[in-house]
C-alpha cells in the first residue's frame, strides 16, 4: 500500500514532528483495517484490497459513516480524512495512483469552539508566590518544585506548545539576549522574549538541576526528579496539578497557558501580527481566533460601563 514511502515522506522530506507522524501512521492503519474488516468479518481473499488504486471515494465514505456511527468526534473525523487526502495526494504525484479517491469527499462541519483561558491576573498570582489552603506555598523551593514553576512560567510566558517544551535544550537558552530558540511544527525556528523573572528563573533552575548531579547529565532542559529527559504526560499532570488551584474549569492543559498567553497579549494591545510569530503559525487566520475572546472582553466591560447597556 506504499505507506512506508509515504511515511518517509512526511518524516524526511517534509519534516513532519514526530508526533504527527504518529498521528498519521495510526489514521492511516485504522483505515486499512477497515477496508479488510468492514463488517468485523474478514473478506474473502479475492475482495482483498492490496493496492491503493483498488480504493475508491465509496470506501472512504463508508469509513466515515463508520466513524460517526461510533460516535468519534467530528475533529477526528475530519483530521483523519485529511491524513487521507495528503496520502492519495502524494500516490498520485508519484504516479502510483491516477485517481484521488479522497478529492470530492466532504468531512463533517467542525465547530469552532473559543480558546479556553485562564484569568491572568490569577495565574501571575500564583506564580509571584500565592499560597494554597493550608496557607503554605504552591511551589516549593526544592528541584522539583522550582522545576514545576519553569514549566507553567515556560509555557504562561512565551505560548509555546507542549512538544516544543519538551524538545527544549540547555543550549536554546540564550541568556545573553534573553531569548529562546523554539523548534516548531515542520521543524521551523522561532525566537521568543524572555521576561526578567523568567530568566531568573531559569538561572536558579539550572544551579538546582547541576547540584541534584544526575547520573545521566541530560542537556534536555526540563527534566524529571530522576535526571531523565521529560515527557509529554509529565508536563500535561504538572499544568493540571497547578491550575486547579486557580480554575475549576475542567480544561487544565498546557495549550490552555498558550491561550492564555495570546489572549492576554492581545487584550494589552499586541499587534496581531507579532502574536502570529510569537506562536509560530503558519497563517494568520490561525491567529485570528484569540480576537473573538477579546471581543468578548469589551462586550463585557461595555455592559458593565455604559450607561444605557
Amino acid at each position: 500500500m506504499f505507506l512506508e514511502r509515504f511515511i518517509q515522506y512526511i518524516q524526511f522530506e517534509k519534516r513532519y514532528s514526530p508526533h504527527t507522524v504518529s498521528a498519521y501512521q495510526s489514521d492511516l492503519g485504522q483505515f486499512i483495517a477497515f477496508l479488510n474488516n468492514p463488517e468485523g468479518i474478514e473478506p474473502p481473499p479475492e475482495l482483498t484490497i492490496t493496492h491503493p488504486d483498488q480504493i475508491t471515494h465509496h470506501h472512504i465514505r463508508n469509513w466515515m459513516v463508520d466513524m460517526m456511527g461510533n460516535e468519534i468526534a467530528s475533529r477526528s473525523v475530519s483530521r483523519k480524512i485529511a491524513t487521507l487526502r495528503k496520502y492519495f495526494k502524494f500516490l498520485l504525484a508519484d504516479g502510483i495512483i491516477i485517481v484521488n479517491p479522497a478529492s470530492k469527499i466532504n468531512t463533517p462541519k467542525v465547530p469552532k469552539n473559543l480558546p479556553v483561558v485562564v484569568e491572568d491576573a490569577k495565574l501571575t498570582q500564583m506564580l509571584d508566590g500565592a499560597l494554597n489552603g493550608s496557607g503554605t506555598p504552591i511551589f516549593n523551593e526544592d528541584f522539583a518544585g522550582t522545576r514545576d514553576k519553569l514549566v507553567v512560567e515556560m509555557l504562561f510566558g512565551t505560548g509555546m506548545r507542549l512538544a516544543e517544551l519538551v524538545g527544549l535544550k540547555e543550549t536554546d537558552i540564550d541568556k545573553y539576549e534573553g531569548t529562546v530558540k523554539v523548534l516548531g511544527k515542520r521543524n521551523k525556528q522561532r525566537i521568543i522574549p524572555l521576561n526578567n523573572e523568567l530568566k531568573l528563573l531559569l538561572e536558579r533552575y539550572l544551579l538546582l538541576k547541576k547540584s541534584e548531579n544526575f547520573s545521566n547529565n541530560s542537556l534536555t532542559l526540563i527534566v524529571t526528579n530522576k535526571g531523565t529527559d521529560v515527557y509529554p504526560k509529565l508536563i500535561y499532570l504538572i499544568v493540571q496539578k497547578y491550575l486547579s488551584h486557580i480554575s475549576t474549569q475542567s480544561k487544565r492543559s498546557p495549550h490552555v497557558l498558550r491561550h492564555t498567553f495570546a489572549t492576554s497579549l492581545l487584550n494589552k494591545g499586541a499587534d496581531l501580527n507579532a502574536i502570529k510569530e510569537l506562536l509560530g503559525h503558519a497563517n494568520l487566520s490561525a491567529t485570528q481566533i484569540y480576537t473573538h475572546n477579546s471581543v468578548e472582553r469589551l462586550k463585557s466591560i461595555y455592559k458593565l460601563a455604559h450607561p444605557k447597556a
